[in-house]
């Protein structure tokens, strides 16, 4: 029996191998989530305008002190597509002005760029990492030969969505200092999935996700603003600020924290989803690494396709790989379907991936299952 499986609300009979994409909330945190949500029902005034903020402030202190940065350089959003689109449009570039990102960028951001660019007369480019990737030091030089003296901002996956790499973000930053370059992190995928320190990668703009590996409820994002930006970085939805109930301690904190009457109960679990992480994943994620790379060796001779890398710390507690020319195109459909397997199948410039996410409510017994089932349809 799997017990820290039975700690999850996951239909016990579905084999879920796509933490990746939404995550999964825990019985613990889930409980949390409905306790803060009862308090707000019930006394709905003082609660939005007395208990919120000192819960805001615990929560901002237990996650600053998690990924390595200041409490007052933490405002929370609801997913890092809208925290990334608050810094889009605070940007003041010059028509002609450059936005330097790979061709693995999360499609959601790729297109909010875009549409922010043309109205701007602001160039995008997505500079081309071709797959399978190598080395850090190919990956690098690769990346900066998109940098031109019109490049003004950086923005940059720590780990990619659709192929599930961990790109070498800390030394593209270094470099990027290096040119007075802005560095705008997308780490949705990072928090409670890899080691994060912000401070120690020195970026200028971080955003990441807690409903995916920190297992928090949906709608918990946040985003990290450097102290030296924050005169310049203003809400896109303006509300009270400074004089509304929020009794600071910053006015960048009070303009971000209230956007108008919302739901925040997500945000204040988020000391209850640290303490579960360190309670009941820390421990067993190494097993989750080691599986990940097992994956990796077994999908390549599985499906008789190279790996889109070597392995080793190119990945973390995902891996995809792409999939034979003549598979289904209702691959997905059929798994689930058939076996009650849930896990994402794309398509990314032609060619078809499959993308494993590994928990640790997942076991040896699903990968089993999953391999046993692409052996019989592909």
């Amino acid at each position: 029996m799997n017990s820290i499986k039975e700690l999850f609300l996951l239909e016990p009979t579905m084999t879920y191998l796509n933490h990746g994409s939404f995550g999964a909330c825990p019985r613990p945190v889930f409980e949390d989530y409905q306790n803060w949500q009862r308090k707000l029902e019930n006394q709905p005034v003082q609660f939005l305008t007395e208990y919120l903020y000192p819960a805001l402030k615990k929560s901002r202190l237990s996650l600053s002190d998690f990924v390595g940065c200041d409490e007052k350089e933490i405002v929370f959003f609801q997913n890092p597509t809208t925290a990334v689109t608050n810094i889009i449009y605070n940007l003041d570039l010059e028509p002609g002005d450059e936005i330097l990102m790979t061709n693995h960028e999360y499609g959601a951001l790729i297109r909010a760029w875009s549409e922010w660019a043309q109205k701007k007369n602001v160039t995008i480019i997505q500079q081309e990492i071709p797959i399978p990737v190598t080395t850090e030091e190919n990956f690098i030089e690769l990346f900066w030969k998109g940098v031109t003296p019109k490049t003004k901002v950086i923005f940059l996956s720590h780990i990619t969505s659709s192929t599930a790499l961990i790109f070498p973000v800390k030394k593209i930053i270094q470099k990027a200092k290096e040119q007075n370059i802005l560095t705008i992190i997308d780490g949705a995928h990072v928090p409670a999935h890899i080691p994060l320190n912000i401070h120690d990668l020195g970026c200028d703009f971080y955003t990441g996700a807690c409903h995916k590996w920190l297992c928090s409820p949906k709608g918990a994002s946040f985003l990290f603003v450097k102290k030296e930006h924050q005169h310049w970085i203003k809400p896109v939805v303006y509300s009270w600020g400074k004089n509304g109930d929020d009794p600071g301690p910053t006015e960048f904190l009070q303009d971000f924290n209230w956007q108008g009457t919302r739901d925040m109960s997500a945000f204040l679990c988020l000391p209850t989803a640290i303490e579960f992480y360190k309670k009941e994943i820390k421990l067993k994620q190494q097993t989750c690494f080691d599986l990940i790379q097992n994956i990796h060796t077994e999908f390549r001779n599985t499906f008789n396709t190279d790996s889109i890398s070597p392995g080793g710390k190119w990945l973390g507690q995902m891996v995809a790989h792409p999939l034979p020319k003549n598979t289904s195109s209702d691959l997905k459909e059929q798994l689930w379907s058939d076996y009650n397997i849930e896990i994402p199948i794309f398509e990314r410039n032609g060619q078809s991936y499959i993308r494993i996410s590994i928990q640790v409510y997942n076991t040896q017994k699903d990968i089993d299952l999953l391999m046993s089932a692409l052996r019989t349809r592909i």
